[in-house]
Parts: structure tokens; sequence; C-alpha cells
């Protein structure tokens, strides 16, 4: 796969968004202040990665952690399982 996808994308001000977007690039969201940005880089797209990162796990990692909702999104497709790590 060469792109991610995101179809319907509603979470927060999100408003059925749609986009497609490469891997293995960087990838900068701009816009005005209450556009969406974070709605869509955190609550969306890595809120999925981190998702598939957890069920990735076995059924003895997983016990020790909370449930994660899905994201309020059709589909997300070319997406693989994301960690962050805080500094």
């Amino acid at each position: 796969m060469k792109s991610i996808t995101v179809r319907g994308a509603r979470e927060h001000n999100l408003k059925n968004v749609t986009i497609e977007m490469p891997r293995d690039r960087l990838i900068v969201i701009t816009g005005l202040s209450g556009s969406g940005k974070s709605s869509l880089a955190f609550d969306t797209i890595y809120a999925e990665g981190q998702r598939r990162y957890v069920e990735s796990l076995s059924a003895y990692a997983r016990q020790f952690l909370s449930m994660m909702e899905k994201p309020d999104v059709d589909h997300i497709e070319g997406l693989s399982p994301a960690i962050s790590i805080e500094q």
C-alpha cells in the first residue's frame, strides 16, 4: 500500500472528511484554529493506529490495558499499528 485513506471521519468537529495521504512521507496538516487538525491527526488517525496496535497484543497483555473505542470514521485503509512516546 502506498497511501493511507480515511473515509467519513466525524470525530469532534470533523464533518464526514475523506482524505488520502501518501505513506512513508512527512505530512503536514494546516488550517485555522478549530478547523479539525488535531481531531484528524490524533483523535482519528492516531487513535485507530493505537487501537490496532493494542489488538495485535496477546489476550494476556490486553487485559492490563483499557479498552479503546473506535474513532467515529467509516473506514481507514493502509494504516499500520501505532504507538507514541512522550518526552
